[in-house]
Formats: structure tokens, sequence, C-alpha cells
């Protein structure tokens, strides 16, 4: 912009003007006599009041014009900035026209995006639910091969058991029959047998002469334990009781010395001990 200039007034005419106007006020009080009038205090007034005036007057054209140099000068900064405001106008219209593309790519971007994600959560669904429908099946199959397991585990466990029993049997006979030569080769036989079911966790036992009866392992041929003392005492082991993995199966079947006697027919002992219940027998494989 353009800087204007503002012309310098002369203020000796001023300054002279005012020097009279006091030059005057002057001659008159040394003219007047005293007492002074009231003309004469009206002529100082006067005097000094336009001198006054015409002193500062140059001032005041000054400043005057510096206010319009101003004014001027902020109608220039004012068109200026309105050229600017057009600029920007422009600027402001041409964004708009980019934004506005912007935001229909962005639309359709979006759509785009959300349409994959739907397919994205369909697929998903999908696989979880062939996953579900898939580990469903695996979980009957291996259900029912457990159950098969069990039920297998269940049928040999009662053999073994028979087994065992007609092997005691067998060894209780052999030692009644006085005869230590059998008794020791069929006692061998039994301890190899038991050794034999050991190893896959079937362990029998047997109660020992002189041992307390307890209802919790031995059980009576006849039943009847709750009419038997907490004192008895147990005479011979008639059948072995069974333990499988830590889990007792089958209490030992006990004779004790008061008197309850135990069946003289061997085979027919056999025959009671087959038909005791194993615990593995009444619960139901999972």
């Amino acid at each position: 912009m353009r800087d204007l200039t503002i012309p310098k007034i002369p203020k000796w005419p001023f300054f002279l003007g005012d020097i009279l106007l006091l030059a005057l006020a002057w001659f008159i009080h040394v003219e007047s006599k005293s007492p002074v009038g009231a003309w004469e205090i009206i002529a100082y007034v006067l005097c000094v009041s336009i001198g006054a005036w015409i002193s500062i007057t140059p001032f005041l054209k000054e400043y005057q014009a510096a206010i319009k140099r101003a004014e001027a000068g902020d109608l220039a900064g004012v068109a200026s900035q309105i050229q600017n405001l057009e600029q920007l106008a422009a600027q402001i219209g041409y964004a708009t026209s980019q934004w506005q593309v912007i935001r229909e790519s962005a639309d359709k971007t979006t759509n785009i995006a959300k349409e994959i994600a739907r397919g994205m959560a369909a697929e998903v669904q999908a696989f979880n639910e062939f996953t579900k429908r898939s580990n469903e099946g695996e979980k009957a199959t291996l259900r029912l091969e457990v159950d098969k397991l069990r039920r297998a585990e269940s049928e040999w466990l009662q053999i073994t058991v028979r087994m065992l029993d007609h092997v005691f049997a067998l060894h209780r006979a052999a030692s009644r029959s006085r005869q230590p030569g059998i008794a020791e080769q069929i006692g061998n036989f039994q301890n190899a047998c038991r050794d034999a079911a050991r190893r896959i966790g079937l362990v029998p036992f047997a109660a020992n002469s002189g041992e307390i009866f307890d209802a919790q392992k031995h059980q009576l041929m006849d039943g009847g334990e709750e009419k038997i003392s907490p004192d008895s005492v147990i005479e011979e082991t008639i059948a072995t009781g069974y333990t499988f993995q830590g889990k007792l199966i089958r209490p030992a079947l006990v004779k004790l010395r008061n008197g309850l006697s135990e069946e003289k027919n061997g085979s027919k002992i056999v025959s009671n001990q087959s038909q005791l219940p194993l615990e593995s027998e009444q619960t139901e494989p999972v």
C-alpha cells in the first residue's frame, strides 16, 4: 500500500498572531486607568482566548489530517482484505467441491468395507458352526469309545476277579488236603496270578486271623454285619477282597470266631464268591 504524505503547516503565522493579541491585551492594560472597567476585562479575555485558539489551530489541523490519513489507510486495508476474502471464498468453494468428491469416495469405501465385514461375519459364523458340529461329532465318538472301553474294562475286571476267586478257592482246598507239595505249587500259581493282576492295578487282599472285623473292608457270607459287635475277631478269610487302582471294589468274605460257620463244600464257596457284587458293577460308566 502506498504511504500518504501529510503537508506540513507553517506555525509561525499563528504564533505571531497570538503574540500580537497578547501585546494588544498588554497595551490595553497599560493605557487603561484604574480601576479596571468591565470592557477592559472583556478585551483581556477575548485577546487571550483568541490568541490561544490561534496558537493551537495548526496542531488541530495536523491532528485532523492524521485522522484522515489513518482513515484512508484503513479503507485501503479493508479493500485489500475484501480482495483477499474473494480469493478465500474461491478457495473455500474449490475445497468444498473437493471435499464432496472425497466424501463420495469415503461413502463408497465404507459401503464396500461393510459388505466385506458382513461377508467375513458370515464366513466366521459358518466356520464356527462347522467347528461346533465337528467337535460335537468328535465328542460323541470319543464318548462312545470311552463307554466301550469302560464296559470292556468292567467285563475283563469281572472275569479276572472270578479267575482269582477260583484260584483262591483251589489254593484253600489244597491247603486243607494236607499235601504240602500240591499246596505249595498251587500257592506259587496263585502268587503268579496275583502278581499279573497287580500290574493292571487289581490288588487282592485277605484278612489275617485274629484281625478285628471292619465293615468297610470285610463281609460275612450270610450278611448280618449290623449284628456284629465292635470287638469281633476274624478267624479266617473265605474269599479275598479286591481294590482296583486304590479303590475298593469288593470287601473280603470272612468267618468270625463267634460261631458263624463257613460253607463246607468248596464248590459252593466258589459259587457264593462269584455271586459277590463288585462295586464297579454298580456304577455305570460316564
